[in-house]
């Protein structure tokens, strides 16, 4: 059930009063996020209304620039609240957002397609040269009319009727597909405890395994899926058939029985994003979304990664077999080179030829001296201060 927070309490409700507008996430908590949303959709409504009824006639300041600057809530709170639902969420963040996603869903439906909007906007498009407007206002009122018309605004009534039930389907199935992959993710450990099991660990890996561990409280060493502790596993672990466990743990995500089975929420995007694109005239979902794009279109794509195979797959295919070799002689015996081995031998050979591994330029990358080399940086570049 949503709790009714006062505009006292709810930091989401007035403009963060903070150094440079960061977010005042001391003050957050899990109760402000819906009320916010709810305000925020309220507002956002009424702006995008007052544009669009607006008797003056269209113009780049009343209607583009108007639409620039509305939802400021709405991007006050959405930033806060998905950035945090993608790397550090919870079970009522996620509750959270399966209630708020087809409320979101249809507000910006209620915005793309809303037709007494979209004749401004495009009757600004249509003017765009002969307007006397910069570069710069020419190119936002082209992305706007062009994220309209990507939206469903050209479409007849019964089309848009059917983007709104596609795209609304597609945001549920979208979200259930995250929120399983995420969940699966936060939900693997790997508890050693057997100190032979550590065998080629550096000791920075090990002492956070064994802080996870205490924090949860358990004896050992606790691996999983997160970046640091896989990735960090993976590359410096002796022993292969651990490499392994933790190597198909991670590949298989999703494709399992269970809770967190996302094979039908995978056919169901695809199918939907398919529907969509062929509804507005694209013949896949790849053509649709890469129109704006470097790429263009799918051949494109294609076209790009044969260059590259061209370009790099014999080097490529050479470095396969010298880590292949590589392998091989430390071991003492032919070894097939298998997906979980990559990082690890990679890694091997680069230290035997060079004499260069992460832990040997770990020191110099500190957090406070990694904070002074982007501060600094951003000094001599841009003339930017840090305080």
């Amino acid at each position: 059930m949503m709790t009714i927070a006062t505009a006292g309490e709810n930091p989401f409700f007035k403009p963060f009063a903070t150094p440079h507008g960061t977010a005042p996430f001391n003050e957050i908590k899990i109760e402000h996020y819906e009320p916010a949303f709810e305000k925020a959709m309220v507002e956002h409504q009424a702006e995008i209304d007052r544009i669009a009824s607006n008797p003056d006639a269209a113009t780049f300041a009343n209607t583009i620039e108007a639409i620039e600057y509305s939802g400021e809530m709405m991007s006050r709170v959405s930033s806060v609240f998905f950035n945090l639902l993608g790397s550090e969420s919870n079970d009522e963040m996620m509750e959270i957002s399966q209630r708020l996603s087809p409320r979101l869903s249809e507000h910006s439906n209620n915005i793309n397609l809303n037709e007494d909007l979209f004749k401004r906007v495009k009757a600004v498009y249509d003017n765009r040269h002969t307007a006397g407007l910069t570069q710069e206002q020419i190119r936002l009122t082209e992305k706007y009319y062009e994220g309209f018309e990507n939206s469903g605004a050209t479409l007849t009534a019964k089309g848009k009727e059917q983007y709104r039930t596609l795209s609304m389907e597609l945001s549920k199935a979208t979200l259930d597909f995250g929120q399983n992959n995420l969940r699966e993710t936060n939900a693997y450990e790997m508890l050693l405890t057997d100190e032979a099991d550590l065998a080629g660990l550096p000791e920075s890996l090990t002492d956070a395994a064994a802080a996870k561990a205490k924090a949860k409280g358990k004896e050992g060493w606790l691996f999983d899926l997160s970046a640091p502790s896989y990735i960090g596993f993976m590359k410096y672990s002796s022993r292969r058939d651990l490499r392994q466990k933790l190597y198909m743990a991670n590949a298989t995500k999703g494709v399992k029985d269970g809770p967190f089975d996302n094979r039908e929420n995978v056919c169901k995007i695809a199918t939907l994003r398919l529907q969509i694109a062929n509804l507005l005239g694209y013949k896949s979902y790849s053509d649709y979304v890469l129109k704006n794009r470097m790429a263009k279109n799918a051949a494109g794509v294609f076209g790009l990664l044969d260059r590259l195979a061209d370009a790099f797959g014999d080097v490529a295919r050479d470095e396969v077999a010298a880590v292949a070799a590589y392998a091989s002689e430390a071991e003492g015996k032919p070894v097939e080179i298998q997906p979980w081995d990559w990082s690890f031998y990679a890694d091997k050979l680069k230290d035997n030829r060079y004499g260069v591994n992460d832990e040997m330029t770990r020191p110099y990358f500190e957090l406070e001296n990694v904070k002074k080399g982007v501060f600094g940086l951003a000094t001599e570049l841009y003339g930017l201060q840090f305080v």
